[in-house]
C-alpha cells in the first residue's frame, strides 16, 4: 500500500520503553510527527532524534507529539532513549507490521539486515489524516525539518 496526503493515517499499536502499548488512536485532538528510522544508535538516527529533543519547544508549542519508530526491541529502545536524554517516546515495531504499512521498511539494509525501518518523517493532523509525508531512500539523509514544521504551523 502506498499511503498519501489526505489519507487517513493507518492506526497502530505498539510498546513504547516502558512496555506500555501505544496507538497513533491514543492521540486524537494533537497533531503527531511519526518519524520512522533505522537502527538506535547509529550515527545519522542519533543526529535526527537528537534535533528533535532540542527542539521540543517548537513541537510543543505547534501542539504535536513526537514519536520515534524502528524495529529496535523495547529494551535496545529504552537503553537509547536513556542515554541520549530523548524527551518523547520512542515505540518497538519489532514485528515491521507498522512500518510496512506505513511503506518505511527496507528489506535489505546495510550489513545484510532485512526489515529494517527507513528513514521517514509523516506528520498526521489532529483528526488522524496523514498531512505530510517524506520517505527518504538514502538511510544517511534526514527529513526536512523546515518541512515538518511548515505542515505543522498549517495545521494550527
Amino acid at each position: 500500500m502506498s499511503l498519501k496526503t489526505g489519507q487517513r493515517a493507518p492506526n497502530f499499536k505498539l510498546f513504547n520503553t516502558q512496555k506500555k502499548e501505544t496507538s497513533l488512536s491514543d492521540f486524537k485532538g494533537k497533531n503527531v510527527v511519526l518519524l520512522f528510522y533505522p537502527f538506535a544508535f547509529s550515527g545519522t538516527c542519533t543526529a535526527e532524534l537528537c534535533n528533535m529533543r532540542d527542539n521540543i519547544s517548537v513541537y510543543n508549542g505547534l501542539n504535536a507529539e513526537i514519536l520515534g519508530i524502528s524495529t529496535d526491541s523495547v529494551f535496545t529502545q529504552l537503553k537509547y532513549k536513556e542515554d541520549q536524554k530523548l524527551n518523547f517516546e520512542l515505540l518497538s515495531d519489532f514485528n515491521k507490521e507498522t512500518s510496512k504499512e506505513y511503506g518505511s521498511l527496507y528489506e535489505n539494509f546495510i550489513f545484510g539486515t532485512q526489515g529494517v525501518s527507513k528513514r521517514s518523517a509523516f506528520v498526521i493532523d489532529k483528526e488522524g489524516m496523514v498531512r505530510h509525508i517524506e520517505i527518504l531512500e538514502n538511510a544517511s539523509e534526514q527529513p526536512s525539518y523546515e518541512a515538518i514544521q511548515k505542515c505543522l504551523k498549517e495545521l494550527n
